[in-house]
């Protein structure tokens, strides 16, 4: 897949996520399940929507992305059963290339189609717009670190499982972070990631919730079940 060529004075070129969830929706009664979210003949990834979903109230969504070589059911399919039980909506995009823009040489491409892609959801699904999130395992954790510093006044809470680095085009309002990383984790080492990441965030005055776990690359069970918990819990 060629990648697009996005201006850097564009929203997209900035990191900037423009859509947001409104009154102007086509909602309709949409069955369970996993299924191709396109507009058209461009696919943008996959949506889960829980069993009971009904249009006449807002559901909260996350938007999960995948790691580096990876793919969009890969990402849906750590947090699924979980989600699932919560009433959570997961919107997975792929990305363009073989990981997320930002790291490939600067933002653009995968902003623009994330943007498009929400736009989409927001149109077709109820969403709370007070319970927007994001997240990502590996490098799709650095880039949900970077998109949540950029975008907070769309993204309430972020939720990196495993991530390398942030880096925010800028900072824009104060989102909650949650973070884990494996203690043995030899793909994205612990020492080198994680554990600086965290005190500077906290040190820029972010709320940090970070749990360290003994095991490798992974976001074992017990770690997605607090994340989903955490990322709706609506104590301030």
């Amino acid at each position: 897949m060629s990648r697009r060529i996005i201006h850097r004075d564009t929203p997209a070129g900035r990191g900037r996520l423009t859509a947001r969830a409104g009154t102007d929706c086509d909602r309709a009664e949409t069955p369970p399940g996993i299924r191709t979210l396109s507009v058209g003949t461009e696919r943008f990834g996959l949506i889960s929507v829980p069993p009971g979903y009904r249009p006449g109230r807002p559901y909260p969504l996350l938007v999960l992305l995948h790691g580096a070589g990876g793919e969009a059911g890969q990402a849906i399919g750590w947090l699924r059963p979980v989600a699932d039980e919560a009433g959570l909506i997961l919107l997975a995009p792929q990305s363009e290339g073989s990981t997320w823009d930002v790291i490939m040489g600067g933002y653009g491409p995968d902003v623009k189609r994330i943007d498009d892609a929400l736009a989409e959801v927001f149109r077709r699904f109820a969403i709370d717009p007070d319970r927007v999130a994001v997240g990502g395992f590996s490098d799709g954790a650095s880039y949900a670190l970077s998109l949540g510093l950029t975008n907070g006044g769309l993204f309430r809470r972020v939720a990196a499982f495993s991530p390398g680095f942030a880096a925010p085009a800028g900072t824009d309002d104060s989102p909650g972070f949650y973070i884990s990383h494996g203690t043995g984790d030899t793909v994205l080492p612990i020492d080198a990631c994680s554990r600086r990441l965290v005190p500077r965030l906290r040190d820029a005055g972010f709320d940090v919730l970070y749990r360290e776990f003994d095991g490798g690359h992974t976001v074992p069970p017990c770690i997605a079940r607090e994340a989903v918990g955490w990322l709706l819990d609506d104590t301030p």
